[in-house]
Order: structure tokens, then C-alpha cells, then sequence
């Protein structure tokens, strides 16, 4: 359990979709991952015809810190502003799978060790998934970003995924973490004052549905995505407590003779196999529910941050105009307050481009922007009506997949009990 290591698309879970939709120009995936301790070393190759790289297939070995930073990077350049930011992957967390082994390590005589030989087995296939979902999540982060037509383009990204070396990334100190705690509350009370605003009315029905919409479904999705959590949590919890039943069933078989024996022993492997069936379901509840959801509470959230971008960029110019007309007013200062109000008026239509309908590349897109990729479209992507597009297309196909898993296992479950009771009434 101090290390494992994952190699090969084969051995990774058919992770949740997010219809990543991209040319093949710019091919990432993450082909190895290694978990140790205290961080996890994922191994990113790169396959690409884009004159910029060097190479046409390359890879280097990047840390979790090191996607953060990127996603960092793309947050806080403004250029990207009017886009969606893909989610940051969630942080290697192996410590409560950890914790969970060490306990059943360190002995309690009230379980057989043939229970004690399970629960280790179901703890360690915990941790593996948990591994695979974090290689999936980490992978997912940068193949949004390289399927994007303006996101694959910066230049931070170009470095993240050909500089062989250390990127020399470090995590933030205390004094870095409140301050961007405390730039969310900020945050969430200046959109709260923006939102509530008398003076300040959306110029734009489409943004009003969607931000109606993106409040709503936000709250809704989180909802959905707790409660299937609680659902998996109970499959998990009903594999667990089959591990005793068997057991005892089986210690019961050894005591009796002739039909009672053979009984006790049949339904002890009974409840044997059902505990995999059950552990099945919650692995497939978790991967295609679940962890859909979870990823669609993070996406949402980045959508309503484009959102409330915009909005601030509307405050802005709203003062802007206020300021202008005080300055013409009292005749002093109106070159500043009028270029101020252009540049204003500029970020807002930018952003509102942006996010309802795309925008070309102008003169002030970055130097990376104008890197022409092989059959890469030149208009930015509709942010807003991608990700409608996006959610729709993973979501059926996921549910789709959950109802066909979901109706094999009932079959196999309900065969399995029907051969149990042939068995137990005698029958040929």
C-alpha cells in the first residue's frame, strides 16, 4: 500500500464522459501513474503535429501541484475570462483507505481471519479505485484543455506538457490559502451585492435564462450527487456486512452433517458471491453516477463563474458610464473617464461574446492564440452553449451505461439466487 502503480489505458476504469470533442492535432493522456505516500507522480505523453513542439510524441512527469498551478494559470489570465475554465483535478486523498488497512492491521480477535483476509481484499480494491479515479480526473483536467480551440494554445500549456524537468511548483503556504479563502468570501458577497443591485439590470435574455438555469441546476446537481453518494455508501456497507454472514454460515457447515451441512456451506458461498455482486454495483454507481455528477457540480460552478465575470464586467462598465457623465458634468477629466468606459465596454462585450456565441481571435488575443493548429476552428467556442451540449451528450451516454450495468447485475443476482434455491430444495 506505499506504492502502486498503474500502466496502460487497459488497466484504467472506462472513466465518466465529458464529450471531449477535439481534433486529433493535440492527442494527451496520462500513460502511468505511480502513488506513493505523500503524492502521487503521474506520467503525461503528449502526441501532436503542431509545429510548435519539437517532437511529435513526448512525455514528462508532473505532480499534482503542478496541475494546480496550471489551472491557476488559466484562471488568472484574463484573456480567459470569457471562457470556462475546466475544473482543477481533486487532490490525491488515500489517507482514510490508509487509515481503514492500518485498523484491520492491527488485530481484533472477534473476526475469523478468513473475514480478516475479505475486508482486506475489498480495502485494498477501495484504494486501487480511488487511484484510478484520481488518474482519470487528472487526465480528463488536460484533455479538456487540449480538445479547447483557445485553451490549447497558451503557452503555459505548451510548457506544462514538453519541459522535461521539475517545474519547480510549489503548494501555498498558510498565509496564500486565507488569502484565497477569504478572496472567495469576497467573492461570493460581491456577487450576492451584483445580483441584488436595483440599478443594475441584465441587457440580455439569454444571460438571464442561463444564469437563472446555472443557479438552479448547480443546487440541484450537488443535491443529486450526495444522495447517490449515500446510495453507493449503502451497496458498499451491505458488501461489508455479507462478509460476517458468509463467515458464520460457513463455521456452521463445519458443525453440522449430511443436508445441513451441505445447506449451511451453499448459502455461505451464496452470500460470498453476492458480497462481489454488491461490491460491483457500487463500483459502477460511483464510476458512472456519482463521479459524474461530482465532475458536473465542479463544471457547473466554473460556468457560473463565467458568469459572474461577465456580470462584474457590466458593474464595471455600468460605473464607468456613471463616472463618465460626472466628468462631463464638471468638465474636468473626461479623456481618462472616457478611455476608462471604452476599455469597459470592451471586457463586457468580449466576455458576452465569449460566452454566447464565440468570438475571432482580435488583436489583443495572446501571441499563443495565434498559433494555427491543424484543422482547429478559428472562432472561439460558445462557452455557454458548449457546455449545455457537453452536459447533455455525458450524461445519457453515462446513465445509458448505469442502466445496463445496473440491469446485468440484477440478472446475475437473481440467477444466482434461483440456482441457490434448485440446490436447497434437492432438485436435479
Amino acid at each position: 500500500m506505499e506504492e502502486h502503480r498503474e500502466a496502460g489505458k487497459e488497466s484504467k476504469p472506462s472513466s465518466m464522459s465529458v464529450d471531449l470533442q477535439g481534433d486529433s492535432s493535440l492527442q494527451v493522456e496520462i500513460s502511468d501513474a505511480v502513488s506513493e505516500r505523500d503524492k502521487v507522480k503521474f506520467t503525461v505523453q503528449t502526441k501532436s503535429c503542431v509545429p510548435h513542439f519539437a517532437q511529435t510524441e513526448f512525455s514528462v512527469v508532473r505532480h499534482h501541484e503542478e496541475f494546480i498551478w496550471l489551472h491557476n494559470a488559466y484562471v488568472e489570465n484574463e484573456e480567459y475570462a470569457g471562457l470556462i475554465i475546466p475544473p482543477a483535478p481533486p487532490r490525491p486523498d488515500f489517507e482514510a483507505s490508509r487509515e481503514k488497512l492500518q485498523k484491520l492491521g492491527e488485530g481484533d480477535s472477534s473476526i475469523t481471519r478468513e473475514e480478516f483476509a475479505k475486508m482486506k481484499e475489498e480495502l485494498e480494491a477501495e484504494y486501487l479505485a480511488i487511484f484510478k479515479k484520481t488518474v482519470a480526473m487528472h487526465e480528463v483536467f488536460l484533455q479538456r484543455l487540449a480538445a479547447h480551440p483557445t485553451l490549447r494554445r497558451d503557452h503555459n500549456f505548451f510548457v506544462f506538457l514538453e519541459y522535461g524537468q521539475d517545474l519547480s511548483v510549489r503548494g501555498k503556504n498558510r498565509k496564500e490559502l486565507l488569502g484565497g479563502f477569504l478572496r472567495n468570501i469576497v467573492k461570493s458577497a460581491d456577487e450576492a451585492l451584483i445580483t441584488g443591485m436595483s440599478g443594475l439590470k441584465e441587457v440580455d435574455d439569454f444571460f438571464e435564462h442561463e444564469r437563472t438555469f446555472l443557479l438552479e441546476y448547480h443546487t440541484r446537481i450537488r443535491d443529486a450527487c450526495l444522495r447517490a453518494d449515500r446510495v453507493m455508501h449503502s451497496h458498499k456497507c451491505l458488501a461489508d456486512d455479507y462478509i460476517p454472514i458468509s463467515a458464520a454460515l460457513s463455521s456452521l457447515g463445519t458443525q453440522e452433517v449430511n443436508q445441513l451441512k451441505t445447506s449451511f456451506l451453499k448459502l455461505a458461498e451464496l452470500f460470498e458471491r453476492l458480497r462481489k455482486l454488491e461490491g460491483r454495483v457500487a463500483s459502477d454507481e460511483d464510476l458512472k453516477l456519482s463521479d459524474m455528477l461530482r465532475y458536473y457540480v465542479c463544471d457547473s460552478q466554473a460556468a457560473k463563474d463565467l458568469l459572474y465575470r461577465r456580470l462584474r464586467a457590466l458593474a464595471d462598465y455600468e460605473n464607468a458610464n456613471k463616472a463618465l457623465d460626472k466628468a462631463r458634468t464638471r468638465n474636468r477629466e473626461v479623456r481618462t473617464a472616457e478611455s476608462h468606459q471604452q476599455l469597459c465596454c470592451q471586457r463586457f462585450e468580449r466576455l458576452s461574446d465569449s460566452a454566447k456565441q464565440g468570438k475571432p481571435h482580435g488583436p489583443g488575443a495572446p501571441a499563443t492564440a495565434l498559433l494555427t493548429l491543424p484543422g482547429s476552428p478559428f472562432l472561439s467556442s460558445p462557452e455557454l452553449m458548449d457546455f449545455r451540449s457537453r452536459r447533455v451528450s455525458s450524461f445519457r451516454k453515462n446513465l445509458m451505461e448505469l442502466a445496463e450495468l445496473e440491469l446485468k447485475h440484477a440478472k446475475a443476482s437473481t440467477l444466482l439466487l434461483r440456482n441457490t434455491l434448485v440446490i436447497l430444495k434437492g432438485e436435479p
